[in-house]
């Protein structure tokens, strides 16, 4: 049984390793431990697991992700730990012709990746292509390395495009997919963390398409399930409302410190985002390229909004409900979310960057009214009249603030990187989908790197008993 607050749970004095943070990483973490019978505890500072997924029902009792919510086939660490657990998968709709909004107020209708004769269409695969070759060159394990690192992470994605495209309208389709992929502008992230995110993923188009890529599928109970059913078989291991307010490392034990209590372990995962890790007050101080490495990781601006209807009004027209919106209007990208059983009809819009700060500044009326206003324009009337409409607003989520995932500043590679990313200090061992190699940003990120900080002490675990023997 999961514990939550009030009343505040009792920790133990001591436990071979803690756990902080029960997100896919922290989760992932502890369940390898338990897998190999290393005691752990979990401490999680919000009332839920999930961290930056989060699975709920409307008031009309649809079931929405708020945060990630999609898998794709290359995704195995997801998959295999939602086959273990038997949380089932349904495929993303994505029948019919998807919708395109221009900046001149052209809507166009088409099917598969893109309409070829629209502005810029062959000039934007073009950059992707090249893209992607870059990310060919990217050492997984050691992004910042390499003899055209520095370079490319010295220049912002917004130069580059400007540098090497020369079609605007190829610049606002490739602006839109970097803010999709990161839920950042251009001119806040470098061109090697780019070729990093895209090789991470397996290319561009892994990140960008639905059947067969990320947007491939989704969880038939929520993204969340998994995630619960680790929490619910790691048992009374697991408390919530627990937040960490200190760590400190001494010669053989490491000090955890929170509201309830101190626990001692013999080492420690931190498997929060950035701002959650540097609200913790280390003893010594971290290192300065892991200090440093924190505080130029920076969150993505994202809101998901959810808009709900009596049905899928949108599929009898012949629309996937599936659209991209170039314009300036407050949201880029909409997606039929409607259950699998399509006995309500959802759609997802997602608000970026800039788009996010000036919508996000509006009152909730207002917010609400320029979101319909776009999706009747592009899907007609009845889209004015839902029976549930629900935002998520991710910088304003007091343990994430933002979302999808952190991204290190420009420069941040070269200068911190080698040993600032994810190696180990001392005893606390570092997780998270921003310290993954392979889907960097993602639940499945997230779930490997937590099973290699689990690697890491299970490791030390045994080098230890190794040298006591």
């Amino acid at each position: 049984m999961l514990r939550s607050t009030p009343p505040q749970p009792a920790l133990p004095t001591f436990v071979p390793v803690v756990v902080i943070g029960a997100g896919y990483a922290g989760l992932s973490a502890a369940l390898a431990l338990h897998d190999h019978g290393v005691p752990v505890l979990v401490l999680e500072g919000a009332d839920r697991v999930g961290g930056r997924i989060w699975s709920q029902r409307t008031p009309a009792g649809v079931l929405i992700d708020h945060g990630g919510q999609w898998v794709g086939p290359t995704q195995h660490k997801l998959l295999a730990l939602a086959g273990r657990f038997d949380c089932a998968t349904f495929p993303t709709w994505d029948a019919g012709e998807h919708l395109e909004a221009w900046q001149d107020g052209t809507v166009r209708r088409y099917r598969g990746d893109g309409p070829d004769d629209a502005p810029g269409a062959a000039e934007y695969h073009e950059a992707m292509a090249r893209i992607d070759a870059m990310a060919k060159e990217v050492d997984l394990s050691d992004p910042g390395s390499g003899p055209t690192a520095g370079d490319r992470d010295s220049e912002t994605v917004h130069s580059y495009f400007r540098r090497t495209v020369a079609c605007p309208a190829a610049r606002v389709r490739l602006d839109l997919a970097v803010q999709g992929v990161l839920a950042m502008e251009p001119r806040e992230v470098s061109v090697l963390h780019l070729a990093f995110y895209v090789a991470s993923a397996g290319g561009f188009a892994q990140l960008m398409e639905t059947r067969g890529a990320a947007q491939d599928a989704r969880f038939t109970g929520g993204a969340q399930a998994p995630a619960r059913a680790i929490a619910e078989h790691l048992g009374d291991s697991v408390h919530l409302g627990v937040p960490v307010t200190a760590v400190e490392q001494r010669s053989d034990l490491v000090e955890v410190r929170t509201g309830a209590g101190v626990v001692r372990a013999r080492h420690v995962v931190v498997a929060t985002p950035p701002p959650a890790t540097a609200a913790i007050r280390f003893l010594p101080a971290l290192p300065a390229a892991r200090a440093r490495w924190i505080q130029r990781s920076v969150m993505g601006d994202v809101a998901k909004v959810h808009v709900v209807y009596p049905r899928p009004f949108w599929r009898a027209a012949g629309l996937s409900g599936v659209a991209s919106v170039y314009d300036e209007s407050t949201f880029g990208v909409v997606f039929d979310n409607s259950p699998p059983n399509a006995d309500r009809g959802v759609l997802v819009a997602f608000s970026y960057g800039d788009r996010l700060r000036r919508w996000s500044a509006l009152g909730p009326g207002e917010r609400r009214a320029d979101v319909l206003r776009t999706l009747a324009r592009l899907f007609g009337p009845a889209a004015r009249e839902p029976i549930d409409y629900l935002e998520k607003i991710w910088p304003e989520d007091p343990w994430a603030r933002g979302g999808y995932a952190a991204n290190p500043a420009p420069g941040s590679w070269l200068a911190h990187g080698r040993t600032g990313w994810r190696e180990p200090c001392g005893r606390i061992h570092w997780a998270g989908a921003e310290t993954a190699s392979r889907w960097n940003g993602y639940m499945d990120g997230a779930i490997s790197s937590g099973e290699r900080a689990a690697g890491e002490i299970l490791l030390a675990l045994a080098e230890r008993a190794s040298r006591s023997g």
